[in-house]
C-alpha cells in the first residue's frame, strides 16, 4: 500500500505553483514563478515570515570571475555534486549583483559589492565577492519584523524580497504547515495537504510544488539518524524540523549531504526551557595561506581533563567549530569533549562579549549578552574562579594537569607559535590573570546542508537520478555544500535555486486546466 496520499476527491483550491516556506529561497522562487506567468501561492507554517534567512548576516556570495569562481565551488561542494549543478550555481552567482539591483528598484535599496575571498585557499578563492543590501530608506527592522532578532543585514535582504512579493500581489498564507505531497498513480506531484490553523486543506498545484522548507536544525530525532555528534542545539529557529525532507522521502527522493551542517560551539542558557544555544562571539573569518585573523581570540577551549584539544580559531569558526567535539570514546561510552569548557582570564573577560543570540521566534525573548560578561557571571552561564585550583574544580580536572595546560599555552603565546594545534599567532592571547572565567560549551547548529538531491533544474531526483515529476527544492533543503561550506554561500544558493526552480516549474504544462 502506498504511503503517499492519493488524489483527493476535490482540491479546495488550485494554483499553478505552490511554494512551501517563506525564507529567502521560497520568496525568490515565488517571484520567479510569478514573473514567468504562473499564479503562485507562498505558504509558511510559522505566524511570521523570514525563516532562518532573516537571521543571517546578509552578505550574498557572488563570483567576480566565472571560471575561477567555478573552480572554487567545485572544490568546496565536494565530489557528489554533478558538474551541471556547479555550472548552474556559478552562473547564478555571477548574476546576483544585477538581480539585486533590479529588485532594489522597488524601494530604492542601496546595493553594494564587496571583495571577499573564500574561506579556504582553493583555486579561485580570490574570485569571489559579496553583495549586500546596505540600506533601505525608512526601514526599521525592529518595527517591521519584531519577531526576528537578526544581525547585520539579514533583515534588509528580507525586506527587499518582501517588498517585491507584496508589489506583485502574490498570495501568502501564514500559519499553514505542509503535511504531505499528493501524487497521481505514476508518482507525479499534483499538490499537497496542508494544516492551516488546525484545518486540513488540499491545494492543487497545476504545474509544480517547490519545497523551500529549510533543514532539520530543530529535529533531534532526525539528527540522531544522520549525525554521530549529540546533543546539538539549534541557534536560531524552532521551525526547521525536517518537514520537506520527510515529504520528499515519502514520494521517493534520494538524499545527500545529511551529515554536513553549518555550526559551531556555544553556551546553554541556565534556564533549561530556553530553546536555543547562545553562539560564541562572531570573530572575523580568515583564509589559511592568504590572511591571518584580524582580531585576537580571548579564550581557549578545554576538555574535562583540563586539556586543549583543538584550534579554537578555525578559518570559519561559525561553520566548523563543532567538528572537533565530534569524537566518541567507545571505552567510556562518552563524548570526551562534550561539554567542553571556554576559559578566559580577567583581561579576556573585559575584552568583548563572549556570546550572542540570533533568532526568529516571536514566542521567545532573545537573550541579550552583556558587554562586560558580568551578567553572565551573575546568572551562571559563566562561573568565576579565583585560582587555577578553583578553576580545575569547576571543570572537574586535576589541578596539576590544568596548571600545565595554562603554562604551556602562555609560553606558546609568548613565542607566537601554537605547536599543538596551529592556531594562528595573531589570534593568541595568554590566559594568566586571575580571576578566571569558565563556561560550558555545547555543539550548536546554525543550519543544515542535507536534504533531497536535485538536478540542475532543481527537480528532486530519486535514487536512480530520475526527476520526480513536478517536485522541486530550493535553498538549504538539499544544499550543494557537501564538503566545506562557503561563507555567504547558503544565501546565494537561496536566491539562485529559488530563481531556477520557480522559472522551471512555471514553464511546465499544467496537469489540470479547468
Amino acid at each position: 500500500m502506498s504511503v503517499v496520499p492519493s488524489r483527493p476527491a476535490a482540491f479546495d483550491t488550485f494554483y499553478d505553483v505552490v511554494v512551501v516556506g517563506f525564507g529567502f529561497a521560497g520568496g525568490a522562487a515565488a517571484l520567479a514563478a510569478h514573473d514567468a506567468g504562473a499564479r503562485v501561492l507562498l505558504i509558511e507554517k510559522m505566524p511570521d515570515p523570514g525563516g532562518i534567512s532573516i537571521c543571517a548576516g546578509g552578505g550574498v556570495r557572488t563570483v567576480t570571475d566565472r571560471a575561477q569562481g567555478r573552480a572554487y565551488l567545485r572544490e568546496t561542494a565536494g565530489p557528489d555534486v554533478p558538474d551541471d549543478v556547479i555550472d548552474m550555481m556559478t552562473d547564478g552567482m555571477a548574476g546576483l549583483e544585477a538581480y539585486f539591483r533590479e529588485l532594489a528598484k522597488i524601494n530604492n535599496a542601496t546595493i553594494q559589492l564587496r571583495d571577499r575571498g573564500g574561506n579556504y585557499p582553493f583555486p579561485g578563492h580570490d574570485a569571489l565577492g559579496i553583495v549586500e543590501v546596505a540600506a533601505i530608506p525608512g526601514f526599521d527592522a525592529r518595527k517591521e519584523y519584531p519577531h526576528a532578532r537578526g544581525r547585520l543585514l539579514g533583515p534588509n535582504v528580507f525586506k527587499l524580497l518582501h517588498d517585491n512579493i507584496r508589489a506583485r500581489g502574490i498570495d501568502i498564507w501564514l500559519e499553514t504547515a505542509a503535511e504531505r505531497l499528493i501524487t497521481d498513480a505514476a508518482g507525479a506531484v499534483l499538490g499537497l495537504r496542508v494544516n492551516q490553523r488546525d484545518e486540513q486543506r488540499h491545494i492543487g498545484a497545476r504545474r509544480g510544488v517547490i519545497l523551500a522548507t529549510g533543514g532539520f536544525e530543530a529535529a533531534p530525532e532526525m539528527q540522531r539518524k544522520y549525525w554521530q555528534i549529540r546533543p546539538v542545539m539549534p541557534a536560531a529557529t524552532r521551525a526547521n524540523t525536517g518537514d520537506g525532507i520527510r515529504m520528499a522521502q515519502a514520494v521517493g527522493a534520494d538524499l545527500w549531504h545529511m551529515w554536513h551542517f553549518h555550526g559551531s560551539y556555544g553556551f546553554r542558557h541556565v534556564d533549561a526551557s530556553y530553546p536555543y544555544a547562545l553562539r560564541v562571539k562572531r570573530l572575523p573569518d580568515w583564509t589559511p595561506q592568504v590572511s591571518a585573523p584580524e582580531v585576537a581570540m580571548s579564550w581557549i577551549v578545554l576538555n574535562r581533563r583540563g586539556q586543549r584539544f583543538m584550534n579554537e580559531y578555525q578559518p570559519y569558526v561559525q561553520d566548523t567549530g563543532h567538528r572537533p567535539l565530534d569524537q566518541f570514546d567507545p571505552v567510556t561510552q562518552r563524548f570526551p569533549h562534550i561539554p567542553a569548557f571556554l576559559v578566559v582570564d580577567e583581561e579576556g573577560r573585559q575584552r568583548y562579549p563572549l556570546g550572542q543570540a540570533v533568532l526568529n521566534d516571536r514566542a521567545t525573548e532573545p537573550y541579550v549578552w552583556s558587554d562586560d560578561n558580568l551578567k553572565e557571571v551573575e546568572n551562571g552561564i559563566l562561573q568565576r574562579a579565583e585560582s587555577v585550583e578553583a578553576l580545575a574544580t569547576l571543570i572537574g580536572a586535576e589541578p596539576d594537569a590544568l596548571r600545565e595546560t595554562l603554562a604551556r599555552w602562555n609560553r606558546q603565546c609568548e613565542q607566537g607559535r601554537d605547536d599543538d594545534f596551529a592556531r594562528p599567532a595573531s589570534s593568541m592571547l595568554p590566559v594568566k590573570t586571575p580571576p578566571f572565567y569558565v563556561g560550558q560549551l555545547w555543539p550548536l547548529v546554525n543550519n543544515t546542508q542535507g536534504g533531497p538531491a536535485h538536478d540542475a533544474h532543481l527537480r528532486v531526483i530519486n535514487p536512480f537520478k530520475e526527476p520526480i515529476p513536478r517536485l522541486y527544492t530550493a535553498g538549504e533543503l538539499g544544499s550543494i555544500w557537501g564538503y566545506l561550506y562557503l561563507g555567504a554561500g547558503n544565501l546565494a544558493e537561496c536566491f539562485i535555486t529559488g530563481q531556477v526552480a520557480g522559472t522551471h516549474a512555471a514553464g511546465l504544462s499544467p496537469w489540470e486546466t479547468k
